[in-house]
Protein backbone atom coordinates (compact mmCIF):
# COMPACT_ATOMS: atom_id res chain seq x y z
CA UNK A 1 0.00 0.00 0.00
CA UNK A 2 1.10 4.08 -0.37
CA UNK A 3 2.35 5.09 2.44
CA UNK A 4 0.83 8.51 2.25
CA UNK A 5 -0.58 11.13 4.77
CA UNK A 6 -4.10 9.83 4.97
CA UNK A 7 -2.67 5.97 6.59
CA UNK A 8 -0.71 8.18 9.31
CA UNK A 9 -3.26 10.36 9.79
CA UNK A 10 -4.97 7.48 10.95
CA UNK A 11 -2.07 5.34 12.61
CA UNK A 12 -0.98 7.67 14.53
CA UNK A 13 -3.74 8.74 16.76
CA UNK A 14 -4.76 5.19 16.67
CA UNK A 15 -1.33 4.40 18.71
CA UNK A 16 -1.21 6.95 21.10
CA UNK A 17 -4.97 6.21 22.51
CA UNK A 18 -3.63 2.38 22.44
CA UNK A 19 -0.60 3.48 23.60
CA UNK A 20 -2.39 5.59 26.64
CA UNK A 21 -4.72 2.55 27.38
CA UNK A 22 -1.27 0.14 27.47
CA UNK A 23 0.19 2.90 30.15
CA UNK A 24 -2.79 1.95 32.25
CA UNK A 25 -6.04 3.94 31.33
CA UNK A 26 -8.01 1.24 30.96
CA UNK A 27 -9.10 -0.60 27.61
CA UNK A 28 -11.71 1.38 26.01
CA UNK A 29 -9.10 3.56 24.05
CA UNK A 30 -7.59 0.25 22.97
CA UNK A 31 -10.66 -0.84 21.38
CA UNK A 32 -11.20 2.79 19.29
CA UNK A 33 -7.58 2.25 18.02
CA UNK A 34 -7.73 -0.75 16.22
CA UNK A 35 -11.16 0.73 14.30
CA UNK A 36 -9.63 3.88 13.60
CA UNK A 37 -6.43 2.22 11.56
CA UNK A 38 -9.23 -0.13 10.16
CA UNK A 39 -10.54 3.40 8.55
CA UNK A 40 -7.79 3.49 6.29
CA UNK A 41 -6.67 -0.35 5.84
CA UNK A 42 -8.66 -3.79 5.92
CA UNK A 43 -9.33 -4.76 9.25
CA UNK A 44 -7.32 -7.84 9.23
CA UNK A 45 -4.13 -5.99 8.30
CA UNK A 46 -4.88 -3.32 10.55
CA UNK A 47 -5.08 -5.74 13.49
CA UNK A 48 -1.78 -7.47 12.31
CA UNK A 49 -0.44 -3.99 11.60
CA UNK A 50 -1.24 -4.07 15.85
CA UNK A 51 0.06 -6.47 16.92
CA UNK A 52 3.93 -5.47 16.93
CA UNK A 53 3.03 -2.26 18.34
CA UNK A 54 1.41 -3.96 21.35
CA UNK A 55 4.46 -6.41 21.77
CA UNK A 56 6.59 -3.32 22.82
CA UNK A 57 4.11 -1.22 23.99
CA UNK A 58 3.87 -4.51 26.69
CA UNK A 59 7.49 -4.19 26.89
CA UNK A 60 7.45 -0.62 27.94
CA UNK A 61 4.99 -1.02 30.27
CA UNK A 62 6.47 -4.29 31.86
CA UNK A 63 9.43 -1.90 32.38
CA UNK A 64 6.95 0.54 33.97
CA UNK A 65 4.76 -1.54 36.07
CA UNK A 66 7.91 -4.14 36.84
CA UNK A 67 7.35 -3.56 40.80
CA UNK A 68 3.76 -4.21 40.96
CA UNK A 69 1.57 -7.21 40.30
CA UNK A 70 -1.18 -9.16 42.34
CA UNK A 71 0.10 -12.77 41.70
CA UNK A 72 -2.90 -14.17 42.96
CA UNK A 73 -4.75 -12.78 40.61
CA UNK A 74 -2.42 -13.18 37.64
CA UNK A 75 -1.99 -17.17 38.29
CA UNK A 76 -6.08 -17.10 38.65
CA UNK A 77 -6.42 -15.49 35.07
CA UNK A 78 -3.72 -17.02 32.93
CA UNK A 79 -5.00 -20.74 31.94
CA UNK A 80 -8.25 -19.16 31.19
CA UNK A 81 -6.47 -16.71 28.95
CA UNK A 82 -4.08 -18.98 27.27
CA UNK A 83 -7.46 -21.56 27.07
CA UNK A 84 -9.36 -18.54 25.26
CA UNK A 85 -6.61 -18.06 22.60
CA UNK A 86 -6.83 -21.60 21.76
CA UNK A 87 -10.36 -21.77 21.31
CA UNK A 88 -10.22 -18.72 18.90
CA UNK A 89 -7.56 -19.80 17.04
CA UNK A 90 -9.28 -23.07 16.47
CA UNK A 91 -12.71 -21.43 15.65
CA UNK A 92 -11.99 -18.25 13.81
CA UNK A 93 -13.08 -19.58 10.35
CA UNK A 94 -16.15 -20.74 11.95
CA UNK A 95 -17.90 -18.18 14.60
CA UNK A 96 -18.94 -14.45 14.52
CA UNK A 97 -16.82 -12.15 15.51
CA UNK A 98 -19.97 -9.20 15.77
CA UNK A 99 -21.92 -11.76 17.54
CA UNK A 100 -18.96 -11.69 20.40
CA UNK A 101 -18.90 -8.13 20.39
CA UNK A 102 -22.38 -8.13 21.08
CA UNK A 103 -22.57 -10.33 24.02
CA UNK A 104 -19.42 -8.61 25.31
CA UNK A 105 -20.67 -5.55 24.53
CA UNK A 106 -23.84 -6.36 26.81
CA UNK A 107 -22.22 -7.41 29.68
CA UNK A 108 -19.54 -4.98 30.26
CA UNK A 109 -22.44 -1.75 29.67
CA UNK A 110 -24.54 -3.81 32.09
CA UNK A 111 -21.71 -4.25 34.93
CA UNK A 112 -20.51 -0.79 34.95
CA UNK A 113 -24.29 0.64 34.75
CA UNK A 114 -24.88 -1.26 37.62
CA UNK A 115 -21.61 0.18 39.55
CA UNK A 116 -22.63 3.46 38.64
CA UNK A 117 -26.58 2.88 39.92
CA UNK A 118 -25.07 1.47 42.96
CA UNK A 119 -22.73 4.41 44.00
CA UNK A 120 -25.29 6.79 42.88
CA UNK A 121 -27.59 5.13 45.33
CA UNK A 122 -25.69 4.77 48.15
CA UNK A 123 -25.28 6.91 50.99
CA UNK A 124 -21.85 5.93 52.45
CA UNK A 125 -19.06 7.35 51.25
CA UNK A 126 -17.23 4.65 52.18
CA UNK A 127 -15.32 2.39 49.39
CA UNK A 128 -17.03 -0.87 48.56
CA UNK A 129 -15.60 -4.39 50.02
CA UNK A 130 -13.42 -5.74 47.96
CA UNK A 131 -14.62 -9.66 46.69
CA UNK A 132 -13.02 -12.49 46.91
CA UNK A 133 -11.04 -14.09 44.47
CA UNK A 134 -12.83 -16.80 42.13
CA UNK A 135 -11.00 -19.82 40.73
CA UNK A 136 -14.38 -20.81 38.10
CA UNK A 137 -14.59 -16.98 38.02
CA UNK A 138 -11.15 -15.85 37.35
CA UNK A 139 -11.08 -19.35 34.34
CA UNK A 140 -14.40 -17.74 32.83
CA UNK A 141 -13.67 -14.65 32.42
CA UNK A 142 -9.94 -15.01 31.71
CA UNK A 143 -11.03 -17.45 29.10
CA UNK A 144 -13.57 -14.85 27.07
CA UNK A 145 -10.61 -12.13 27.26
CA UNK A 146 -8.38 -14.23 26.01
CA UNK A 147 -10.82 -15.61 23.15
CA UNK A 148 -11.82 -11.65 22.73
CA UNK A 149 -8.07 -10.66 22.49
CA UNK A 150 -7.64 -12.94 19.54
CA UNK A 151 -10.81 -12.60 17.62
CA UNK A 152 -11.16 -8.83 18.15
CA UNK A 153 -8.93 -7.07 20.29
CA UNK A 154 -11.34 -6.78 22.82
CA UNK A 155 -9.74 -8.43 25.84
CA UNK A 156 -9.92 -5.56 28.03
CA UNK A 157 -13.85 -5.61 29.46
CA UNK A 158 -14.10 -9.35 30.46
CA UNK A 159 -10.80 -8.84 32.58
CA UNK A 160 -12.25 -5.75 33.98
CA UNK A 161 -15.25 -6.87 35.32
CA UNK A 162 -13.43 -9.87 36.68
CA UNK A 163 -10.50 -7.67 38.63
CA UNK A 164 -12.50 -4.54 39.37
CA UNK A 165 -14.44 -5.83 41.68
CA UNK A 166 -11.41 -7.24 43.92
CA UNK A 167 -10.49 -3.57 44.58
CA UNK A 168 -6.86 -4.02 43.90
CA UNK A 169 -4.45 -1.26 44.64
CA UNK A 170 -4.23 0.99 41.65
CA UNK A 171 -0.52 0.25 40.98
CA UNK A 172 -1.49 -3.53 41.51
CA UNK A 173 -3.97 -3.72 39.13
CA UNK A 174 -2.55 -2.00 36.42
CA UNK A 175 1.17 -3.97 37.02
CA UNK A 176 -1.23 -7.50 36.24
CA UNK A 177 -3.59 -6.13 33.89
CA UNK A 178 -0.22 -5.16 32.03
CA UNK A 179 1.38 -8.72 32.79
CA UNK A 180 -1.58 -10.45 31.51
CA UNK A 181 -2.09 -8.48 28.56
CA UNK A 182 1.76 -9.21 27.60
CA UNK A 183 1.57 -12.62 28.18
CA UNK A 184 -1.61 -12.90 25.65
CA UNK A 185 -0.10 -10.76 23.22
CA UNK A 186 3.27 -13.04 23.15
CA UNK A 187 1.30 -16.15 22.93
CA UNK A 188 -1.01 -14.57 19.62
CA UNK A 189 2.40 -13.77 17.88
CA UNK A 190 1.95 -17.88 16.96
CA UNK A 191 -1.38 -18.25 15.75
CA UNK A 192 -1.32 -15.19 13.53
CA UNK A 193 2.15 -15.88 12.36
CA UNK A 194 0.00 -19.07 11.24
CA UNK A 195 -2.81 -17.69 9.72
CA UNK A 196 -0.23 -15.61 7.53
CA UNK A 197 -1.01 -12.03 9.02
CA UNK A 198 2.27 -10.82 9.79
CA UNK A 199 4.21 -10.18 6.27
CA UNK A 200 7.03 -8.30 5.80
CA UNK A 201 4.55 -5.59 4.98
CA UNK A 202 2.73 -5.08 7.93
CA UNK A 203 5.71 -5.44 9.74
CA UNK A 204 7.60 -2.49 8.50
CA UNK A 205 4.03 -0.12 8.87
CA UNK A 206 4.63 -1.18 12.53
CA UNK A 207 7.95 -0.58 12.59
CA UNK A 208 7.60 3.71 11.20
CA UNK A 209 4.63 3.34 13.90
CA UNK A 210 6.78 2.33 17.43
CA UNK A 211 8.63 5.64 18.56
CA UNK A 212 4.58 7.15 18.94
CA UNK A 213 3.92 3.74 20.51
CA UNK A 214 6.97 4.16 23.73
CA UNK A 215 5.98 7.48 23.60
CA UNK A 216 2.56 7.25 24.62
CA UNK A 217 2.89 3.97 26.65
CA UNK A 218 5.37 6.80 29.27
CA UNK A 219 2.88 9.42 29.42
CA UNK A 220 -0.67 6.80 30.07
CA UNK A 221 1.57 5.08 33.10
CA UNK A 222 2.71 8.62 34.09
CA UNK A 223 -0.74 9.34 34.26
CA UNK A 224 -2.21 6.24 36.46
CA UNK A 225 1.22 6.89 38.77
CA UNK A 226 -0.78 10.27 40.28
CA UNK A 227 -4.50 8.79 40.16
CA UNK A 228 -6.14 8.18 43.22
CA UNK A 229 -8.52 5.21 43.95
CA UNK A 230 -10.90 7.42 44.23
CA UNK A 231 -10.27 8.88 41.28
CA UNK A 232 -8.78 5.33 39.46
CA UNK A 233 -12.30 2.95 40.12
CA UNK A 234 -14.83 5.29 38.92
CA UNK A 235 -12.61 6.55 35.55
CA UNK A 236 -11.80 2.51 35.45
CA UNK A 237 -15.31 1.30 35.55
CA UNK A 238 -16.38 4.42 33.08
CA UNK A 239 -13.55 3.28 30.72
CA UNK A 240 -15.67 -0.26 30.75
CA UNK A 241 -18.58 1.60 29.65
CA UNK A 242 -17.61 2.98 27.13
CA UNK A 243 -15.59 -0.15 25.91
CA UNK A 244 -18.51 -1.80 26.09
CA UNK A 245 -20.44 0.91 24.34
CA UNK A 246 -18.39 0.72 21.36
CA UNK A 247 -18.66 -2.96 21.15
CA UNK A 248 -22.52 -3.05 21.22
CA UNK A 249 -21.56 -0.26 18.55
CA UNK A 250 -19.37 -2.27 15.96
CA UNK A 251 -21.37 -5.64 16.65
CA UNK A 252 -24.73 -3.84 15.13
CA UNK A 253 -23.25 -2.06 12.15
CA UNK A 254 -21.19 -5.53 11.65
CA UNK A 255 -24.37 -7.72 11.75
CA UNK A 256 -26.13 -4.55 9.41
Amino acid sequence: MNLDLLFYAAAIPAVILVGLSKGGLGGAFALIGVPLLAMVVPPMQAAAIFLPILLVMDAVALWAWRRHNNRPTLLAMLPGGLLGIAIGWATSAYVSVNVMRLLLGGISVLFATRYFIEAARSSRKAAPLAAPERPVAATLWGTLSGYASFVAHAGGPPFQIYTLPLRLDPLSYTGTSTRFFAIMNAVKVIPYFALGELGSDNLLLSATLLPVALVSTLIGARLVHHLRPALFYPLMYAMVLIAGSKLLYDGITGLG
